[in-house]
């Protein structure tokens, strides 16, 4: 029993690396190590929930009066505040990480199956969500509609009160992006704050646009970001 409690801690250790690797890979702010604790840790409490129902608890015409899977009941509801920490990441009031949330959830998930003895079910759901995260939504990008090939970009430019919107939108629909949203806010020393997000091709870099509003006459400062 214990080599075997030691087997489940081992393979549910490689799976949370594999998919904290496929996070670390992307840049993304939930990793190897947070995938590794929260997969080992899930099984763990599995292990010990099983176990503890088995051991201190008398059968009743051979069923256990107490769930085996309560303890490891809770990992999902306790998990639920990690991931709501990644998703409450705001960035330009768009709400990133749910990927990344979902991923802490699938960490859980593989360390309990993995706990409970299903190991092929665990590595298969593995597999569909490493080919779920990255393979499908590349392919999807080939075959699929325009819009999956299109990203939203904000730019945030603080230029000269000489320049006129339509000078901006010129530089941008240069690269043929389409604007999607417009702000702007005066500022008393003579120069004007403007936001504008964008939906522009995934093959455009972000520096060609950068370089294409940089160009303008009487930009004082400007900064692009990749909302999605």
């Amino acid at each position: 029993m214990f080599h075997h409690d030691v087997l489940k801690i081992v393979v549910a250790a490689l799976l949370g690396i594999l998919v904290g690797l496929e996070r670390e890979l992307k840049r993304k702010p939930l990793g190897l190590k947070t995938c590794l604790v929260i997969s080992v840790t899930s099984c763990l409490l599995t292990i010990v929930s099983i176990d503890a129902a088995m051991a201190t608890n008398a059968m009743t015409n051979g069923v256990f009066r107490a769930d085996p899977m309560r303890l490891a009941a809770q990992i999902v509801s306790g998990i639920g505040f990690l991931g709501a920490g990644v998703i409450l990441r705001k960035n330009n009031e768009v709400i990133s990480g749910l990927t990344t949330a979902a991923m802490v959830w699938a960490s859980s998930g593989l360390g309990i199956a993995v706990g409970a003895g299903y190991y092929v079910d665990a590595v298969t759901g593995l597999l569909l969500i490493i080919v779920s995260v990255d393979l499908v939504p590349f392919v999807l990008r080939r075959v699929g509609p325009r819009v999956l090939n299109e990203k939203e970009v904000e730019i945030h430019l603080v230029v000269e009160r000489h320049v006129t919107l339509s000078d901006i939108l010129t530089a941008v629909q240069v690269l043929e992006a389409k604007v999607e949203r417009i702000r702007t806010n005066k500022v008393a020393d003579g120069t004007k704050e403007l936001k504008l997000t964008c939906i522009v091709h995934v093959s455009v870099p972000l520096m060609e646009l950068y370089s294409s509003l940089e160009a303008l006459d009487g930009v004082v400062s400007m900064s692009t970001t990749l909302i999605h």
